[in-house]
């Protein structure tokens, strides 16, 4: 690897398949940053910096926020010095305008170097992510399955009641899943193309999934 260049993990898959959880794992592991979109907007939003505002502007509109918003942001955030030796970035690029966008970001160090392909079935992910319930006083977050409380609907942690967030729903999971085929899927073709992809079996316990991960990111080089 030349002097220059970094290591950038792309992370794909559907809503569900375990990529931030990976991605945090991965963090402690390599020492390279997590880089998520949501966390992004939420910095830009709190700390009203410039670009938080131009958000702001558009969704208090019930408007998108423009692509070039969301890769001003990404920009910025690779361009801190935690960022030197590279990053994992999650949920960037959702679409082939931002995926071309990173291209140019990162041309000077070499580069994306790896795209991992969270693989899951769809009907897993809608029981996943519509099993979640979340604390309203703390923020703990459970599962009716995997991690449910001690008693039901009522937090461990603080004896909060637990609820069932709007978009965690089983018919919003499933246009969540819609939105992503559409515009996520292309990338998918994308970064096959570029022989960058590395499919990883998400439907397995995370531990598993971790070792799939560091095993796919050994071919190309990413040693943890």
């Amino acid at each position: 690897m030349a002097a220059n260049e970094r290591t950038f993990i792309v992370f794909l898959g559907p809503p569900g398949s375990g990529k931030g959880t990976q991605a945090r794992i991965l963090e402690k592991k390599l020492g390279l940053p997590q880089v998520a979109t949501g966390d992004l907007f939420r910095y830009n939003l709190k700390n009203e910096t410039e670009l938080g505002l131009l958000a702001k502007r558009y969704m208090d509109a019930g408007d998108l926020v423009p692509d070039e918003v969301t890769i001003r942001m990404v920009e910025e955030r690779l361009s801190r010095e935690d960022c030197a030796p590279g990053a994992i970035l999650d949920g960037f690029p959702r679409n082939l305008h931002q995926a071309v966008a990173l291209d140019e970001m990162l041309a000077s160090y070499g580069g994306v170097t790896v795209v991992p392909l969270f693989i899951v079935d769809d009907d897993t992910v809608v029981a996943r992510i519509s099993g979640r319930r979340v604390c309203r006083n703390c923020g703990a977050v459970y599962h009716v399955e995997f991690n449910p409380p001690r008693q039901d609907n009522i937090c461990d942690a603080c004896g909060s009641e637990l609820y069932q967030r709007d978009d965690d729903r089983p018919e919003t999971v499933k246009n969540r899943l819609y939105v992503y085929y559409k515009q996520t899927g292309p990338l998918i073709g994308y970064y096959f193309a570029k022989g960058l992809l590395e499919e990883v079996d998400a439907m397995q316990p995370v531990d598993d999934v971790t070792a799939a991960l560091e095993a796919a990111l050994a071919k190309r080089g990413v040693t943890v």
